[in-house]
């Protein structure tokens, strides 16, 4: 189907509905990820066809916070899922004590319980990140004092490992080199 674009002829400024060009039509339920919102251009006076460009409806900007490390994310969705089952029997056991069935009872209880879980779930979650973090560090910003932290240690232990090594070539040569006087 073409779209209905309407025209103004040069020559007697009669409007007349023409049928859009086959690269230029309008999209329509086939919006593709690189399309977006139509801004045609016209130029009647010179004769040239208008010219039709497609602005992105979005751009796509970088997410500025990183992915949660898989075993924290285990943890997050695991402890979604029992706080939504234990809304859903809160809901239930609220519901079956209006309507005053026997239900009602087994239900608060297990909702205690599911509550007493659901606390745990979302500690699960906090301490589960607190641990991964501690094991792999904090991200290395620039302004991270655990880069320099890292450094300062690697070049102490760099330092120790050289004045190792210039100390056992002494003691291989039996002291030849030494000073008598330190």
């Amino acid at each position: 189907m073409g779209t209905a674009e309407r025209r103004v002829a040069p020559e007697d400024d009669v409007v007349t509905p023409e049928a859009a060009p086959r690269g230029v039509q309008a999209p329509d339920r086939d919006v593709l990820a690189g399309e977006g919102v139509a801004v045609t251009e016209r130029q009647l006076s010179s004769g040239e066809e208008e010219r039709v460009q497609y602005q992105p409806l979005w751009i796509e900007e970088p997410a500025r916070k990183r992915r949660l490390p898989d075993p924290v994310r285990t943890a997050a969705v695991r402890a979604v899922l029992i706080i939504a089952v234990t809304l859903i029997q809160a809901m239930v056991a609220f519901l079956c004590t209006l309507a005053g069935s026997w239900l009602a009872f087994p239900m608060v209880l297990s909702s205690v319980a599911s509550t007493v879980l659901a606390t745990w779930g979302v500690l699960d979650v906090w301490v589960t990140r607190q641990v991964w973090n501690q094991r792999n560090g904090v991200v290395s910003a620039p302004s991270s004092t655990a880069r320099s932290l890292r450094r300062e240690r690697r070049r102490a232990r760099r330092e120790a490992r050289t004045a190792e090594r210039t100390q056992e070539r002494i003691r291989r040569r039996g002291g030849a080199g030494q000073l008598s006087h330190p």
